[in-house]
């Protein structure tokens, strides 16, 4: 790998797209230099090596913490006591009473004056 990679570079090495890449670069995440006239962005291998060996020691340390759990959101359906899950027997398909809203003789299209 040569000393100096570019932001493609960084993107493929990270499997990540290059706007998240730069997005590191300009946050502070991962240290860079801009080169050249036309202030292209470099990002020397030793840096990008530093910010995985942080990331895995920040992932362990998420990992470890017994709180880590209660940043999952616990999906819980949302029916209050109050409400019975039985479908009302007026709106059972027996109880219906046979009109249909898509066909009704007395409403064809065109017959609206």
């Amino acid at each position: 790998m040569p000393r100096f990679l570019t932001l493609a570079d960084v993107a493929d090495v990270l499997n990540v797209s290059a706007a998240q890449a730069y997005a590191l670069v300009r946050g502070g995440d991962i240290r860079a230099i801009k080169v050249g006239g036309r202030g292209q962005w470099r990002i020397e291998e030793t840096e990008l090596e530093d910010y995985i060996r942080r990331m895995y020691a920040e992932t362990a340390a998420f990992v470890a913490d017994p709180g880590c759990a209660s940043d999952v959101p616990e999906i819980v359906p949302d029916v209050s006591p109050e409400v019975s899950p039985e479908v009302s027997p007026e709106f059972s398909p027996e109880a219906s009473s046979g009109f249909s809203p898509e066909f009704s003789p007395e409403f064809s299209v065109g017959s609206f004056r």
